[in-house]
């Protein structure tokens, strides 16, 4: 052997030999017989190959613990929960996609054992007890860039497909019929109200809700599409938008609708039992029913939503502020017309009906028991309302068959 290849094959020489010339690949020792060169390379091999048997056996049983279905592959709910199992939480939605896609040989969209001992070898991290450094220096927080994606079971069921334009409908038709009433009074020498705020318009004295005419039942839910004041306006607008995008990327059109028809019609309902006589403007309680529908939705979906505690608290605490707010309105500004009656009422319907349609992404046997109790309540409520509506005619003002004019001062408004 040449001396050219002594550092590819290193040579262990016994103890006492001292350096010689090189013969036909064998050393000379002092008695002058040639000594064989034993390459370490030899001695490791065997070694090598028990420590790539041990390495596959512990992959392999980490293999076998997450491949649930026992069909000898991972897919990507398999590979997720995995990687979930180190305690990587905030492990980022795409992470498992890519992995997958990094490693699928054969284009199956599995992961063979083969396949993932790949995997293992070229990423340490997934058998590594540094499990949790790799996540907190390589995964986004959630929220803390634009370009971060979601986790959790709740936020991966939004979808844009249909877009989420329920609330958005429900704005414009809103907004046109606003403009046909300010547009009607903007010539009109007489009118010394400001803009949007006489109810005497075309579009006002057909949808407001009109305790003298209710035997127009249209009226109970399409006073939300009068709005006394463009303040009014803009705030509902707002806040149905962002509250009813939000549960329909997850709940699809359907029930967002109900809900906020539910919380409109309890309204309007809730304020001609206790204030026969006023007036009602406004779509707050249909958006008072999207907040608390928000809070119906973290109750049934705690354990799949992320931050689930703090999105409870955020809502909670607005209804606990407006509420308080609200009493002390009433009790301290006697020119105050704001339907606070409504606003109540929405939210309670928006909650009950909440439990009833939203989406339960797993359900609990006491969710199921909470479901029945919130149908029922809602139903005996909004029966009882109808009932009393149809067969006490006295506890309410005389119907007039005949048009007129309404009053600002006898309108309720929906304002938040």
């Amino acid at each position: 052997m040449s001396n050219n290849n002594n550092s590819l094959y290193p040579q262990l020489k016994m103890a006492g030999l001292q350096e010689n010339t090189t013969t036909n690949g064998m050393e000379r020792g002092d008695n002058g017989h040639p000594q064989e060169e034993i390459p370490l390379q030899r001695l490791t091999s065997e070694e090598q190959r028990a420590a790539e048997t041990a390495e596959r056996q512990k992959v392999y049983e980490l293999f076998k613990k997450y491949d649930t279905n026992n069909d000898d592959r991972l897919n990507l709910k398999e590979l997720k929960v995995m990687i979930k199992g180190g305690l990587c939480r905030q492990m980022s939605r795409g992470l498992s996609h890519h992995l997958i896609h990094m490693n699928d040989r054969n284009g199956d969209r599995h992961l063979d054992f083969e396949e993932f001992y790949e995997l293992t070898q070229n990423n340490k991290w997934l058998i590594s007890s540094v499990m949790n450094e790799y996540c907190r220096l390589l995964v986004p927080l959630p929220n803390r860039e634009i370009g971060d994606q979601i986790d959790g079971a709740y936020e991966r069921q939004m979808t844009f497909c249909p877009p989420p334009l329920t609330m958005v409908i429900f704005s414009l038709i809103e907004v046109i019929f606003f403009l046909i009433d300010v547009i009607y009074f903007k010539d009109d020498p007489n009118n010394t109200k400001k803009v949007g705020e006489n109810t005497n318009g075309p579009a006002a004295k057909l949808f407001i809700y009109n305790p003298y005419r209710r035997y127009e039942a249209w009226r109970f839910v399409t006073y939300m599409f009068v709005h006394v004041g463009i303040m009014h306006l803009f705030m509902n607008l707002l806040i149905q938008i962002l509250l009813g995008v939000a549960l329909e990327l997850v709940h699809h059109w359907w029930r967002i609708t109900l809900i906020y028809l539910a919380g409109v019609l309890a309204g309007s309902m809730g304020t001609s039992l206790t204030s026969p006589t006023i007036y009602l403007a406004g779509a707050s309680g249909g958006v008072y029913a999207l907040i608390t529908a928000h809070i119906a939705t973290i109750i049934l979906n705690w354990k799949e939503m992320e931050f689930a505690i703090i999105q409870l608290c955020v809502f909670l605490i607005f209804c606990l502020t407006d509420l308080g707010t609200s009493i002390y309105r009433h009790m301290t500004d006697q020119n105050d017309q704001v339907g606070y009656v409504a606003h109540l009422c929405g939210a309670l319907a928006g909650l009950l009906v909440g439990i009833g349609v939203l989406r339960n992404l797993k359900e609990q046997k006491w969710e199921r028991i909470l479901w029945w109790v919130a149908i029922l309540v809602f139903f005996a409520l909004l029966s009882a309302g109808i009932l009393i509506h149809i067969f006490d005619p006295s506890h309410f003002p005389r119907q007039d068959y005949f048009p007129r004019n309404t009053s600002w001062e006898s309108i309720r408004s929906n304002k938040l």
